[in-house]
């Protein structure tokens, strides 16, 4: 769906719709958002959940880039971030296999159905944010969710409430923090760079490779699924040093700052 520039009239960017459904009901969820990124694709699943009121056994989503990274047919490789996501709300993903649309025929209906009777309707209409577009996503999903079905009695709603709701599993307490899982080798003078900026790690893991967890406020790094080290997470380029992570000679001199040298030389005179 486009989302439209006030100033020129021209299309921004064009948004992608998540569809998400229920397997026993058809009870379907859908959203706009800005890409297929790894975190929009996290972000879709937790409001899924949340407009469930639950969370399902088993997820079966496509083959997209941000949910797996190598699509093997028996045993594909999941995208690190989107294991955080299951094993935080302790649910199964099994992927469909490359064109086997069977494997999620519920999805697949459901986005035809999506298509036809909420982006068909909005066709005409235009939306110059993110918002606008998924506040008529929702109330048209409102709807359709309360439409009667052709060959079955009752709607979508009914058939949630009678036969999906009491199988869910309950919300987690604590929300889910979308973080990245990045490898990375220590360089020789002990700092990894995560996104631009560096951080310390114990010198005595120089040239090893870790697995560095980021989050919007916490960079924690893995060495042999062990934590060696966390830091408050830095958004522009510089260096983020622990003097427990430097040999003993490093730290001696690190206590020389400008303004001791500065205090030293007051001693000697001008």
């Amino acid at each position: 769906m486009p989302i439209i520039n006030p100033d020129t009239g021209e299309i921004a960017h064009n948004a992608q719709i998540f569809v998400a459904v229920l397997g026993a009901s058809n009870y379907t969820y859908a959203e706009a958002t800005l890409s297929q990124k790894t975190e929009d694709w996290l972000g879709s699943h937790e409001r899924a959940f949340e407009f469930f009121g639950g969370v399902p056994e088993i997820v079966v989503p496509d083959n997209p880039k941000c949910a797996v990274i190598k699509a093997f047919r028996y045993e594909p490789d999941l995208n690190p971030s989107y294991q955080h996501l299951a094993c935080h709300y302790q649910v199964a993903v099994i992927l469909a296999r490359p064109y086997k649309p069977k494997d999620k025929a519920k999805a697949e209906v459901g986005v035809q159905v999506v298509e036809r009777w909420i982006l068909a309707r909005l066709r005409h209409e235009m939306f110059f944010t993110l918002a606008e577009l998924n506040l008529r996503i929702r109330e048209l999903l409102i709807e359709l969710n309360l439409k009667p079905f052709k060959q079955l009695p009752g709607t979508r709603r009914s058939a949630f409430e009678q036969l999906d709701e009491s199988a869910l599993k309950p919300l987690t307490k604590q929300p889910f923090v979308f973080a990245e899982f990045i490898k990375a080798r220590v360089n020789v003078d002990y700092y990894i760079i995560c996104k631009g900026h560096a951080y310390s790690v114990p010198h005595q893991l120089a040239r090893q490779e870790v697995e560095v967890q980021a989050t919007e406020h916490c960079v924690t790094i893995y060495a042999n699924g062990k934590v060696v080290a966390s830091h408050a997470r830095k958004h522009t380029r510089g260096f983020t040093t622990l003097a427990v992570h430097m040999p003993e000679r490093h730290r001696h001199h690190q206590d020389w700052t400008p303004e001791r040298l500065l205090n030293w030389t007051n001693d000697i005179g001008q």
